[in-house]
């Protein structure tokens, strides 16, 4: 099948996280994605550990498959060798904070008066008004202000940091892709381009939704770790086996619960976990504390009752049902090291083929391609 994006041409003037995963979703999908950096040294992800034989891996795994251009967007040339860009793309993703690309002469009104039809993705942490547009912040600032991080917070002796960066991916990169696909229908319809407004805070909000309704609409207290999705019940919460590992207990349904209680042998009056939520946990801790993790796990298998073993990342990459699914099929080259690549929630009919091989431009490498300064070593 026929990439869907093939067509699509756009400038990516993001760094970090947000933006460029989005980048490079649109880039997987088909795009022609030219991401635009500093030269000199770049963006500042080029930079970061680890490395292979100097190459930024976190760098290449968001970046590969884009064309490089280091411009300096202050420059008197920048311009002049933007506008025929400007002129021609259909996406154009910026992370600066508000006023900045308005500063540089590539605000959505400067751009849109080049080209009506371009769809302008803004992405920051609180959004283009109101009065946190303009503060600072990351990850763990977003998920704190959009109410999520006090969900599961921990003890305080040692508070628990989110596991994601739900706010920077998921309430950044996210949003911005569907957006923009749905900017790029909305132009088919009607001709004209949009700016879009995206905030990492805000895109938060989704993936609690829960705590909308029972905390916001209900007007219940909610307490940290209290409740049933954060570890307020026995039957959803993490255990830790003989051998250190943690077994994941997802059994929330009934019949799923007490198939999971037959296998630990909890006795009758503890498997109402309603009633006295604090003993029936304490039970089973203790029993599945006494065995490994690998004497539980086959018996939690086949008694098929959402309950399973914590993986490490390297384990979940060699997993037999996501080699059977082909997950980490697409692979990455990092300075002639083959490695697999970030899988990425797109349909692998729309996506590059499985079987060929991404890598991440140099900096400045495609600068003669669009009348750039050559970029060579620093």
């Amino acid at each position: 099948m026929t990439q869907p994006l093939k067509d699509i041409l756009v400038l990516d003037f993001s760094t970090l996280l947000p933006g460029p995963m989005a980048t490079l979703m649109l880039a997987e999908a088909g795009a022609e994605v030219i991401k635009f950096e500093r030269p000199g040294t770049g963006e500042d992800a080029r930079l970061t550990e680890p490395k292979i034989d100097g190459e930024s891996i976190g760098f290449a795994v968001l970046n590969h498959g884009k064309r490089s251009v280091a411009l300096d967007l202050k420059s008197g040339e920048a311009m002049d060798i933007l506008r025929p860009l400007l002129e021609k793309a259909d996406v154009l993703v910026e992370q600066f904070r508000p006023g900045v690309m308005d500063r540089l002469g590539l605000g959505y009104e400067a751009v849109r008066a080049i080209n009506p039809g371009i769809i302008y993705c803004s992405i920051t942490g609180y959004g283009q008004t109101g009065p946190k547009a303009m503060a600072a912040g990351h990850d763990l600032n977003y998920v704190g202000d959009s109410g999520i991080l006090s969900l599961s917070r921990g003890p305080d002796a040692r508070p628990t940091m989110p596991f994601g960066l739900v706010a920077d991916i998921g309430g950044g990169t996210y949003p911005a892709v569907v957006n923009i696909l749905l900017a790029l229908i909305a132009r088919q319809q009607g001709g004209q381009g949009t700016h879009l407004d995206i905030a990492m805070s805000e895109g938060a909000f989704a993936f609690a939704y829960w705590a909308h309704a029972e905390g916001v609409i209900a007007g219940h207290e909610i307490q940290s770790g209290g409740t049933r999705l954060t570890g307020g019940q026995a039957r959803y919460r993490l255990y830790t086996a003989a051998d250190g590992r943690q077994i994941a207990v997802g059994a929330i349904e009934e019949k799923f619960w007490q198939a999971f209680c037959d296998v630990i042998d909890l006795p009758p009056d503890l498997r109402d976990d309603q009633s006295d939520p604090d003993a029936c946990a304490a039970e089973v801790a203790r029993r599945l504390a006494g065995q490994t993790s690998t004497y539980w796990e086959p018996l939690l298998a086949a008694a098929d009752c959402c309950c399973t073993v914590l993986k490490t990342p390297r384990e979940a990459a060699v997993d037999a049902h996501f080699a059977a699914r082909g997950v980490f099929e697409r692979k990455l080259d990092i300075s002639g090291r083959i490695v697999p690549a970030l899988p990425l929630p797109i349909a692998p009919e729309f996506r590059a083929p499985a079987g060929e091989t991404g890598r991440a431009a140099s900096l400045g490498e495609d600068n003669p391609r669009y009348g750039a300064k050559p970029h060579g070593p620093q």
